[in-house]
């Protein structure tokens, strides 16, 4: 199962309370106060994993809980600190703070005579109150908007990118004073002791974005797995159905001079896709991160599309996901040049969209990859400078 975005809920550990304590010992019956401190709460640190490539950890255990500190004790002695919990996640995870849940509105005042109103909340549920009800009830309103997203992902807070990068989701709680620390001249014998503090806690969205220099975008059954396994060693599943491919693949593109480069192949996108029509476009998250896209099209036709059409809703939908994703640089291949409808369907396709370059591959008898797996790495050099 492949998990690219979880919700969980984090909670570091509150601080130990300190301790109220008096020494008494032989020969010393009046030790005066001696309560330790207690010990702090543990933070719930997230930490970045090169060897993870999705979030199915999170997907079993959505609730991070790190322990608390322990309370002082007497002599002196401070309480241990809590553990901290590390969670490790792919690099490449998005980390994002939930809103806080907006306040029920109060129920108004009984109306007599009021027909049943219906109100709709930013939040995209319907109140409907009826006149003389002592609460007000909600539904879910299932209305779609395709310019709004599925979610309010709230606040970024952190991008972990790198292996062993680290950060802190929720700090745990200071630990509590001993009554020992609040002695004076004038108050030698505290009775009280300070609380530890409670750690911080909230609900956060993990987001994984692939990273990757290259990403393959096409029509289902456009040869996006056959060319990644051909180029790569990868081992994507290949089958003469659409919507064969179901979630993201990524492979490494090897070079003679020990040149690497990773390329990300991602299930087929249809238009419509905004409108979740087929897998809809939410993995196109995943190539948020490429340097270079490379829109694949089944210049053939053997679908019985248009490559035109084709190029132009790819876009289209691109567009609609992320504007920037359109700025990206990209690379247009034309697929499946065995084909005897391939010469012209090519030919049309130059004289409508012109001024765009047009690498022919045959990704299934390996004619042309050798070309282009030297744009993909001109195009991946020239930008990295």
């Amino acid at each position: 199962m492949f998990v690219d975005e979880i919700k969980v809920y984090a909670r570091a550990g509150h601080g130990g309370k300190g301790c109220v304590a008096f020494l008494r010992e032989t020969y010393r019956p009046k030790g005066g106060p001696s309560g330790g401190n207690g010990g702090r709460g543990g933070d719930v640190i997230l930490e970045g994993d090169h060897d993870l490539n999705n979030l199915i950890g999170q997907y079993y255990n959505p609730r991070l809980i790190a322990p608390c500190g322990d309370p002082g004790l007497g002599k002196g002695m401070d309480g241990p600190a809590g553990k901290d919990l590390v969670v490790k996640v792919p690099c490449g995870t998005l980390v994002w703070a939930m809103n806080p849940k907006e306040p029920e509105e109060e129920a108004e005042p009984e109306e007599p005579q009021k027909a049943p109103t219906l109100q709709t909340s930013t939040a995209r549920r319907a109140v409907i109150r009826h006149a003389g009800a002592e609460r007000a009830e909600e539904i879910d309103l299932q209305v779609e908007d395709p310019a709004r997203k599925s979610l309010d992902k709230g606040e970024l807070v952190a991008d972990i990118t790198q292996h062993g990068q680290r950060f802190v989701l929720c700090k745990g709680g200071r630990g509590g004073l001993g009554n020992r620390n609040f002695a004076t001249a004038r108050h030698q014998t505290p009775r009280f002791a300070q609380p530890g503090e409670a750690g911080t806690e909230g609900d956060y969205l993990l987001e994984l974005r692939i990273i990757a220099d290259v990403g393959v975008v096409g029509y289902p059954n456009a040869g996006k797995s056959t060319l990644l396994g051909a180029v790569s060693k990868a081992h994507p599943k290949v089958a003469p159905y659409p919507f064969t491919t179901l979630t993201p693949q990524v492979g490494v593109v090897e070079y003679p001079d020990y040149f690497r480069l990773t390329m990300c192949d991602v299930p087929g996108l249809i238009a419509g896709a905004h409108r979740n029509v087929g897998l809809g476009h939410a993995f196109l998250r995943h190539i948020a991160r490429c340097k270079l896209i490379v829109l694949l099209i089944d210049m053939a036709g053997t679908e019985g599309r248009d490559p035109v059409d084709d190029y132009k809703q790819l876009l289209e939908e691109l567009e609609m996901y992320d504007p920037a994703l359109v700025k990206r640089p990209r690379l247009v291949v034309a697929n499946k040049m065995d084909e005897p409808t391939f010469e012209a369907n090519l030919k049309a396709f130059k004289r409508r969209i012109r001024k765009t370059p047009v690498l022919s591959i045959s990704a299934a008898f390996g004619e042309g990859l050798e070309q282009f797996r030297k744009v993909i790495r001109e195009n991946v050099t020239s930008l990295n400078k």
